[in-house]
C-alpha cells in the first residue's frame, strides 16, 4: 500500500481502486453463464465421441463389452459387401448433390442480382424448402416419384400411356431420387449464399470491367466468379456435411431400398449395425464417418485460421 501511494506521489496519479465485488462478479458472469453449457457439450457431445471410439475397439454386441480386440470391427467393415455399396452411394450421391446444388445456387442467384421484380418473392421461393425437415421433403418426393400416385400416374392420365419413371423402385436408379430430392431443398440455401457474396463485390470492379469492353458473362466468368472462392469454399463444405451424415432422408424416400441399393453409411449403421444388435460394428462405421466429416473441415478451418493470421 506504501508502494502504490509513494508510486502516485511521484507521478502524481491517482493509485488505481481495487475492483469491488460487484465489479468482480460482472466479470465473472459470462464465464459462469457459459460454463455448464460447455460441460455438457463436453460430455455429451466429445465425451461420447471417445465412448464411441472405444467401443469401436471392442467386441460389443447387444450390450457395450469393453474386451479390447483392436481394430478386429473395422476389419469387419471392410469385409462387408453392404458397406461398400453405402459408401460408393454416397460418393455419388455426395458428389451430384454438391455440384447440381453450387451450378443451380449460382445461376439464381446471378438471376437475382440484376434487380429483377419480385425479388424478394423469389428468394423467399426459392429458400422455402431449406425451412422443412428432410422428414417431410422425403415423404413428399415419394408421392410425387410413386409410380401409381405420383408424376407417372398423373402423365398416364393425361393419355401418354408409354410414360415411365419408376426410378423410386429402380435399384439401378433410387438413388438418383435421393439426389434430387436433397437438390430441391438446398439449392435454395447455396442461392442465398452466393447472392449475399454477390452483394459484397465493390462494384467498381465489375464498372472497371465493362469499360474494358467485357461483356456481362465474360465478366462473371472472369472476374465476379473468382471474387467468390470462400463462398464457393464453404457451400462445398456444408453441403460435404450434409451429405456424409444424409440419414432421414433416405429413410423418409427410400429406406435404403430396394434392397439397400440406396443405402447410405449414416442408413448402414442403423439399419446393419445398431438395429441387430451390432454395436461395435456400428461404432467403427460411426468413426469412419467422423473421419469424412474431419477430412473436409479441417482443412477448412486449416484454411480460415492461415487467412486470418496472412491477412
Amino acid at each position: 500500500m506504501t508502494l502504490s501511494l509513494s508510486t502516485s506521489r511521484e507521478t502524481g496519479r491517482p493509485a488505481p481502486a481495487r475492483p469491488t465485488p460487484a465489479a468482480r462478479l460482472q466479470a465473472w458472469l459470462p464465464r459462469l453463464v457459459l460454463t455448464p453449457s460447455a460441460a455438457v457439450s463436453l460430455c455429451f457431445v466429445y465425451g461420447f465421441m471417445l465412448w464411441t471410439l472405444a467401443l469401436s475397439l471392442t467386441n460389443s454386441r447387444m450390450l457395450p463389452s469393453y474386451e479390447f480386440v483392436g481394430f478386429a470391427q473395422y476389419a469387419r467393415l471392410m469385409a462387408n459387401d453392404r458397406w461398400w455399396v453405402a459408401s460408393a452411394n454416397l460418393v455419388l450421391f455426395g458428389g451430384l448433390f454438391i455440384a447440381i446444388c453450387l451450378v443451380l445456387g449460382a445461376v439464381l442467384a446471378i438471376l437475382l442480382d440484376q434487380r429483377i421484380r419480385q425479388e424478394g418473392a423469389l428468394r423467399t421461393l426459392y429458400l422455402y424448402p431449406m425451412a422443412l425437415s428432410f422428414i417431410v421433403t422425403g415423404v413428399a418426393w415419394k408421392w410425387l416419384l410413386n409410380p401409381g400416385l405420383g408424376l407417372e400416374a398423373m402423365v398416364r392420365g393425361w393419355g401418354f400411356e408409354g410414360f415411365r419413371f419408376d426410378w423410386l423402385v429402380n435399384p439401378d436408379m433410387a438413388v438418383y431420387t435421393l439426389v434430387i430430392a436433397a437438390v430441391w431443398q438446398a439449392s435454395g440455401f447455396v442461392m442465398a449464399l452466393f447472392l449475399a457474396g454477390l452483394r459484397g463485390i465493390d462494384d467498381s470492379i465489375i464498372k472497371a470491367a465493362q469499360l474494358d469492353g467485357a461483356g456481362l458473362a465474360r465478366i462473371y466468368w472472369r472476374v465476379v466468379l473468382p471474387c467468390l472462392r470462400p463462398v464457393v469454399f464453404s457451400a462445398v463444405m456444408i453441403l460435404a456435411h450434409i451429405a456424409i451424415k444424409s440419414f432421414d432422408l433416405v429413410v423418409a424416400l427410400t429406406g435404403g431400398g430396394p434392397g439397400y441399393a440406396s443405402d447410405l453409411p449414416a442408413t448402414f449403421m442403423y439399419a446393419h449395425a445398431f438395429n441387430r444388435a451390432q454395436i461395435g460394428l456400428g461404432s467403427a462405421s460411426a468413426m469412419l464417418m467422423l473421419g469424412g466429416v474431419l477430412a473436409i473441415l479441417v482443412p477448412y478451418l486449416y484454411s480460415e485460421l492461415r487467412s486470418r493470421k496472412h491477412g
